[in-house]
């Protein structure tokens, strides 16, 4: 789908749009992500000390692969989750990462390849109407059904950026062990300010410092002329501090959500426009809905946080805490 434009691009992104911005799937997911959560914690518990990183990931990977149709045994969670957590760690760079990235991507096609086609034949059944049911069965601006290949990676865009969220988890134990102030209010699990801790997260955090497209045709901008097939990038971390938009941007305040609708072209994390048609992100609600249920459960832990290196480096795309966030767990409020 990122590659498409026009009609083609308009066609397929109205299946993503019928399952990623539905009030009831969205809704669907966070519960499963917060019954995954739940049920990893007494296992930290036990293990006393985790990576944030890491386990937010096997978390949203046996959530999210749940509510898309997929069969995931438990035995299978740990891999699958590296290999997605891998993808993520291995866009928009070189060497050994992207390679992993690479290997791990094969697989993962090729492992819903096959269950688009087992499913297709009736060899496997997967839940009506669920993601993987969807693609299976959509048909393209031409009429024709995805080839499985094709399928599967679609299966996978949607996979895929719901783990990514583990690192916008990352990114809030990172906060709440910088600014513990903040603890408290979250903890009570008001929605709006559970939202606005995930709109500040998104905005205060670097995940990626910009995303690229190519012109389909010749355009003038605030002056500036884009020829037709030009590479254009839209530098999301200088919008998102921006200080004549966000005013004292490098303060990390989720309070300056409260109480205001956000512009389209405002905050750009996943992107700016409008997600039905443009090519932004259609699984920002998702995000957002996510990140706020589970970001209010990180909250909730008793934890101690041991010296480690929190740094994030801006040269590094995606960027993370260097350490990932490691947490020493003791148990939850």
């Amino acid at each position: 789908m990122h590659t498409l434009d026009g009609e083609e691009h308009c066609t397929r992104k109205a299946m993503f749009v019928s399952l990623l911005m539905d009030d009831d799937r969205i809704a669907a997911l966070v519960d499963c992500a917060t019954v995954a959560w739940d049920a990893a914690v007494p296992g930290w518990v036990r293990r006393g000390e985790v990576v944030l990183l890491d386990e937010a990931a096997e978390v949203l990977t046996r959530a999210v692969c749940d509510w898309a149709g997929v069969p995931l045994s438990d035995g299978e969670v740990p891999s699958v989750a590296r290999d997605l957590t891998a993808m993520v760690d291995g866009f928009a760079t070189a060497g050994p990462r992207h390679w992993r990235a690479r290997r791990a991507r094969g697989r993962r096609e090729a492992w819903l390849a096959r269950l688009v086609e087992e499913v297709r034949s009736g060899a496997a059944t997967v839940p009506a109407d669920s993601v993987v049911d969807v693609v299976a069965r959509h048909r393209d601006a031409d009429g024709e059904r995805l080839d499985p290949r094709t399928a599967a990676v679609e299966v996978l865009n949607v996979i895929r950026p719901t783990v990514a969220i583990s690192w916008f988890l990352a990114f809030s134990g990172h906060a709440l062990a910088r600014w513990p102030q903040h603890r408290e209010l979250l903890a009570a699990g008001e929605p709006a300010d559970a939202e606005a801790w995930a709109h500040e997260v998104r905005r205060f955090y670097p995940f990626a410092p910009f995303i690229g497209g190519r012109a389909p045709r010749e355009v003038e901008w605030d002056g500036e002329r884009v020829p037709e097939h030009s590479m254009v990038l839209l530098d999301l971390y200088g919008q998102n501090h921006d200080a004549e938009l966000w005013g004292d941007p490098y303060t990390f305040r989720p309070e300056r959500f409260l109480g205001r609708e956000i512009g389209a072209f405002e905050l750009v994390a996943q992107g700016g426009g409008d997600p039905r048609t443009n090519h932004r992100c259609p699984g920002e609600q998702v995000t957002v809905a996510v990140l706020s249920a589970l970001a209010v459960r990180l909250a909730r832990l008793q934890v101690d946080v041991p010296e480690q290196d929190l740094s994030i480096s801006l040269r590094r795309i995606p960027a993370k805490p260097a350490s990932g966030v490691v947490l020493r767990v003791r148990g939850t409020d």
